[in-house]
C-alpha cells in the first residue's frame, strides 16, 4: 500500500480545504500564489467552492476529486483553487451570481471556469465524473483552440456582475418618498401567498425553514391580531418539530427538507439555523405560550451546546451529514436496530408513533423518526394516558440518544465563524427573555467575551478563527449581526457597554462599508481584497441579509441613543430596496419588518428605580416586537437623562419621543403598551 501523499491544502486552517489535502489534484487556497500561476502559464482557474458539512462536496470529491485520472486532466490544464465559502464567502457570491446568469440556479459543490484575472466564463455545479471530465477536456479545448469566443463569454459575464442591481428601478408611479403603512400590509399579502398551507413552510421543495418569514409573520399578527397568520406559524412551526428535519432524539434541526412534508432532510446541521430557530420558537412561546416552544427552544440549545460548544465558550460552525461516507448513516435507524435499543419498552407503540416499518420509511429499509399527529391525541387514540405517553416516549429518546452515541459520529466543521455566533448570542438572549434561565444569560455572556478575546482587535472584526488564530477581516453580516447581538444584550443587562460596542461597530460600517450612491452597503469594505465586482447583500435568504440587519441595527440605536442621522439611513435604506420588499415575499421579510417598525409608533421604555432590571425581565417576557428598551441607573443615554435617578420603580412609555407619566408597576406598563 502506498503511503498517501498530501497537497498544500494540509496546512490550510479550513477543515473543508483540509478534507481535500489527499486529494491527487494540485490544489491552490485562493490567493496570489494561484493567480500569478496563471498567469504566468496562461490557464485558466478551475474554482471548486464548497463547504465542509455539504454532502453532494463530498460525493464530488470522492467521484472526481479523488480520481488520479481526473486530477491529472484537472492539474494539466488548469490552475485550480479550492474555497471554503463559509470563509470566503465574498468570492462565493461572485461565482455563485455567475452560476445563476448561467443556468438561473446555483448551489455547491460550485465549480467555476475564469480567466487568469478571476473573469468567469463558465460556472455550475455538481457533475457526475463521466460529465465532469468531458467539461474538463471542452472548456480545456475551447481555452486553447477559440480564446476570443472564451474571452467574450467571460466579458460578457463579467458584465452582468458587475451591473447594479439597485440601478434597476420600478415604475415612478410605483415609488414614493414616504414608507406607507398600506404598503406594509401590501408586503405581507405577498408573502401569504407563499405559505404552504397544507404542509407549513413556504411552497416548493426543498422545503428551507427560511426562520426570517416566519419573525414577519409573528410581527404582523401582533400589529393586526389576524388568527389566520398565526395559524400558518403555529402549523409551520408544529410541522417542522415532527419532522424528520428536527432530530427527536437528540435536538437541532437539518438544514433543509428534500421532500414537501418536512421528513427527509439533508442531514447536515448548521449553527446560524439553529440559532435563528431558538429564537423563532422562543418568539411563538412568548406569542401562545404553548409548551412545546419552550421544549423545542431547549432542547436546541441543549443540541449546540453539547455538539458544537468549544471549552472556551465559542461556536463551532456545522455538523456534516454523512458518516462512514453514507448521508444520515448516523441518524436512521432499521426496525431491528430501534426495537433493540428500546429494550422492549412498549416497541409496538413507539413504533406506531414514529413511524418505523421492516421496509422503512426512507431508503434501503432506514427509517427517519419524524410523527405526524400531536402526541396528546396520539396517546388518546391509542388507550394512553398522555402524561404516561410522555415518559415513555422521554425515557425511549433517552435509550435510542445512548445507543446512537455509540456509533460513529459526523464529523465536525470546528471553524468558528463572527456573524454565526453572534446569531447564537441573539438566540440565547431571546430565550433569556422568554423562559428566565440564566445560564442562558451566563452562556450569551461568555460568548460575547469569547468574540471579544479571539475575533475583535481594536475594534477590527475578522471573519473565522481556528484554533485560536483568525483568518479574514470581517465583512458586512460579521459587523451587522454582532452589533445587533450586542444591542439585544443590553436590553437583558442594562449594560451600557454593549450599546457603546454597537456603536462603534456601527460607525466602522458607515466609514468603509457605505455606498454613497445608493445609500445601502456594499458586502466588503474598502479595506477588503478588490475582486472583479463589488457586490450588496440586500436578499433575505435562510438568514437575514446584511443590509438588512444593518439597517435595523441602525434603527434601533438610532432610537436608543436619540440619533437622528442613523434613524433617517435605515429609512433611506428600505426607501432604496422600494418595491422589492412588497413583492418579494420572503426574500425581503427582514425588510418587511423593518417597515412594520417604521410605519408604526416607535415604542421606546424606560424601566429606572429599585429592581428596574429584574422588573424590565418580566415585562420582556411577552412579546414586544417594536419596543427599544433602556433602563438603570446610568444617564449615559439620552432617554435615561432626568430618569436614571428615580428611587422607585418606574416605567416610563414612549411613543414618537414623546414619554407619558411614569407607571410604578410592570402590570401597569403592559396594560399601556396594549393600549
Amino acid at each position: 500500500m502506498q503511503p498517501i501523499t498530501y497537497n498544500r491544502l494540509a496546512h490550510a486552517a479550513s477543515p473543508y480545504l483540509r478534507q481535500h489535502a489527499a486529494n491527487p489534484v494540485d490544489w491552490f487556497e485562493w490567493g496570489e500564489e494561484a493567480l500569478d500561476k496563471a498567469k504566468a502559464e496562461n490557464k485558466p482557474l478551475l474554482i471548486s467552492i464548497g463547504y465542509a458539512s455539504c454532502h453532494w462536496c463530498h460525493v464530488m470529491a470522492q467521484e472526481s476529486f479523488s480520481n488520479t485520472a481526473i486530477a491529472g486532466l484537472m492539474n494539466r490544464h488548469f490552475v485550480c483553487i479550492k474555497i471554503d465559502r463559509e470563509e470566503r464567502p465574498d468570492i462565493d457570491q461572485i461565482y455563485m451570481e455567475a452560476a445563476q446568469l448561467i443556468n438561473g440556479r446555483g448551489g455547491w459543490p460550485l465549480n467555476a471556469f475564469a480567466l487568469p484575472d478571476g473573469r468567469p466564463f463558465y460556472a455550475a455545479t455538481y457533475f457526475q465524473p463521466h460529465q465532469w471530465k468531458e467539461l474538463l477536456q471542452q472548456l480545456a479545448d475551447l481555452y486553447e483552440t477559440d480564446f476570443p469566443k472564451v474571452e467574450e463569454a467571460a466579458s460578457s459575464l463579467t458584465k452582468g456582475l458587475q451591473t447594479n442591481p439597485l440601478s434597476v428601478t420600478f415604475d415612478e408611479e410605483t415609488e414614493s418618498d414616504i414608507i406607507l403603512q398600506s404598503d406594509y400590509h401590501e408586503a405581507f399579502e405577498s408573502l401569504l401567498s407563499q405559505v404552504d398551507l397544507l404542509s407549513g413552510g413556504f411552497k416548493g421543495t426543498p422545503k428551507f425553514m427560511l426562520p426570517v418569514g416566519w419573525e414577519a409573520l409573528l410581527q404582523y399578527y401582533s400589529l393586526t391580531g389576524k388568527k389566520n397568520v398565526l395559524s400558518a406559524v403555529t402549523y409551520t412551526l408544529d410541522s417542522m418539530a415532527r419532522g424528520g428535519i428536527y432530530d427527536q432524539i437528540g435536538g437541532g434541526f437539518a438544514r433543509y427538507s428534500t421532500d414537501g412534508q418536512w421528513k427527509v432532510p439533508h442531514f447536515e446541521k448548521m449553527l446560524y439555523d439553529n440559532a435563528q430557530l431558538i429564537t423563532l420558537y422562543a418568539h411563538a412561546w412568548q406569542v401562545t405560550r404553548k409548551p412545546e416552544y419552550q421544549t423545542i427552544a431547549e432542547q436546541t440549545i441543549a443540541f449546540a451546546e453539547r455538539e458544537l460548544r468549544n471549552p472556551e465558550g465559542g461556536f463551532y460552525s456545522s455538523i456534516d451529514a454523512d458518516s462512514e461516507h453514507e448521508e444520515g448513516k448516523f441518524y436512521v435507524w432499521t426496525k431491528e436496530e430501534f426495537e433493540h435499543s428500546l429494550e422492549s419498552t412498549d416497541t409496538g407503540l413507539l413504533s406506531h408513533f414514529y413511524h418505523i416499518s421492516t421496509n422503512g420509511n426512507w431508503e434501503k429499509g432506514k427509517n427517519i423518526l419524524h410523527y405526524t399527529v400531536d402526541k396528546e391525541e396520539f396517546a388518546l387514540k391509542n388507550g394512553v394516558d398522555p402524561g404516561d405517553f410522555d415518559n415513555i416516549l422521554q425515557e425511549a429518546n433517552k435509550l435510542l440518544f445512548n445507543a446512537r452515541s455509540k456509533r460513529v459520529r459526523p464529523s465536525t466543521d470546528e471553524k468558528i465563524i463572527t456573524p454565526w455566533n453572534a446569531l447564537m448570542i441573539s438566540a440565547y438572549v431571546s430565550a433569556y427573555k422568554a423562559f428566565g434561565n440564566p445560564a442562558y444569560l451566563q452562556r450569551a455572556t461568555e460568548l460575547v467575551g469569547f468574540v471579544k478575546k479571539y475575533l475583535l482587535h481594536d475594534d477590527i472584526l475578522y471573519r473565522t478563527c481556528m484554533d485560536g488564530k483568525v483568518s479574514t477581516e470581517a465583512f458586512l453580516d460579521d459587523y451587522a449581526f454582532l452589533a445587533d447581538a450586542m444591542l439585544s444584550l443590553y436590553e437583558v443587562t442594562f449594560d451600557i457597554h454593549h450599546v457603546q460596542l454597537a456603536d462603534r461597530l456601527t460607525n466602522y460600517v458607515l466609514h468603509h462599508f457605505t455606498d454613497e450612491e445608493h445609500q445601502l452597503f456594499y458586502y466588503t469594505s474598502d479595506k477588503s481584497e478588490p475582486l472583479i465586482a463589488r457586490k450588496y447583500d440586500y436578499t433575505d435568504n435562510v438568514m437575514p441579509s446584511s443590509n438588512s440587519r444593518m439597517a435595523h441595527v441602525l434603527l434601533k440605536l438610532g432610537r436608543l441613543t436619540d440619533n437622528l442621522i442613523y434613524q433617517q439611513r435605515a429609512e433611506v435604506m428600505l426607501k432604496t430596496i422600494g418595491q422589492r420588499y412588497i413583492q418579494g415575499g420572503a426574500y425581503f421579510a427582514n425588510w418587511t419588518i423593518l417597515a412594520g417598525k417604521i410605519t408604526h409608533p416607535s415604542i421606546e421604555i424606560v424601566v429606572t428605580g429599585e429592581n428596574a432590571l429584574s422588573e424590565a425581565l418580566r415585562l420582556q417576557q411577552h412579546y414586544l416586537p417594536l419596543t427599544v428598551i433602556a433602563g438603570g441607573d446610568d444617564a449615559t443615554l439620552p432617554l435615561l437623562k432626568e430618569r436614571a435617578n428615580d428611587k422607585d420603580l418606574s416605567f416610563y412609555i414612549c411613543r414618537n419621543n414623546t414619554c407619558g407619566l411614569p407607571v410604578h408597576s410592570m402590570e401597569e406598563a403592559l396594560q399601556l403598551l396594549r393600549t
